[in-house]
């Protein structure tokens, strides 16, 4: 009897002859700290004003300040590269792009960071579309029109994006292929410079975002040919898609993500992507990002996954085509 006894005091000290937990035990709280949302592009951007429209309106959801931390450089990626270095624990996140996570990769080899195995996407915000805009003296109402004109054009067509192997930039090329016509791409350090001479005549088509020119086109001292997106937009209804004007399938957009570091934690992933989808479901968040030339997203982690294996492919096949490489 003693040694039985014996026995099941060392049992009860080493917890070998308890019964399994009915639950396990609670992790810790999250979020338990402020958190930390890395924009990797300067204050004042279109997409540094559509994160912190969205850092201001997830404080109440998660009972944490959000801090946008303006991390710019090498066209998005340094901030990137530093989110997914980070401790995967849900408190640090970044703010992703049709550049840093579909084009960085391809642009450059020796990137450091991988888009799809570094990070954990957590929602879509956004899609910004861009804006075919010429001068009216030119004799095209659409973009069918414009394209036959271009065809013909003695001397050429010169056509402006914000720099050389910019999302506008790719625009072009793709449409070109898409279309049978050749242009020739004049890159500007902005958009503001490329609607000076688009305004001049100097050149003959303007690939844009949407806000950039939208005052120029309402004042008639623009012609809109047409707009990238899948589906017109409500600022002009009147204003054919691509792909309505006779080249099916084209559509291109800047889109606009959230992503947490890899190995987050599953339970905080989708506690991150349900908060942010009921804030893009408020109808005066979804107004606001139109006005910054953005549809609202909401669409979920896998859809913005999706979506960048999807770009990243297309994108890889028309840079090999065109011939294009980084400096």
């Amino acid at each position: 009897m003693r040694g039985r006894g014996l026995i099941f005091a060392i049992c009860v000290l080493c917890g070998s002859c308890l019964p399994p937990a009915t639950a396990p035990a609670a992790g810790p709280a999250f979020p338990a700290r402020p958190l930390r949302f890395v924009v990797p592009f300067p204050p004042g951007t279109t997409v540094d004003a559509v994160a912190r429209l969205l850092a201001q309106r997830l404080v109440d959801r998660l009972g944490q300040p959000v801090l946008v931390d303006n991390r710019s450089g090498g066209s998005g990626t340094i901030g990137v590269e530093a989110v997914s270095r980070a401790t995967p624990d849900g408190h640090t996140w970044a703010l992703g792009t049709t550049t840093t996570h579909a084009l960085a990769a391809i642009l450059n080899p020796g990137l450091g960071y991988d888009p799809v195995a570094d990070f954990a996407p957590l929602n879509l915000l956004g899609e910004a579309p861009y804006f075919l805009t010429t001068h009216p003296g030119i004799p095209a109402a659409e973009l069918g029109e414009f394209v036959a004109w271009a065809r013909a054009a003695p001397g050429g067509v010169n056509y402006a994006s914000v720099g050389n192997l910019s999302l506008a930039h790719l625009a072009g090329e793709l449409l070109q292929r898409r279309a049978g016509f050749e242009m020739t791409h004049v890159p500007y350090k902005g958009s503001n410079l490329a609607l000076v001479d688009l305004l001049a005549g100097r050149i003959q088509l303007n690939i844009s975002t949407i806000p950039a020119s939208l005052a120029q086109v309402k004042a008639g001292k623009l012609r809109a040919l047409a707009v990238t997106s899948r589906t017109r937009i409500p600022a002009l209804p009147r204003t054919a898609t691509v792909a309505e004007s006779g080249f099916p399938g084209y559509h291109v957009s800047l889109w606009v993500g959230v992503y947490a570091p890899a190995r987050t934690p599953a339970p905080i992933v989708a506690r991150l992507d349900r908060e942010i989808a009921a804030v893009l479901g408020a109808a005066d968040l979804r107004e606001a990002l139109a006005d910054q030339g953005f549809q609202a997203g909401g669409s979920g982690r896998a859809a913005l996954g999706a979506l960048m294996r999807e770009d990243a492919a297309r994108w890889r096949k028309v840079i090999a085509e065109a011939g294009l490489k980084a400096p």
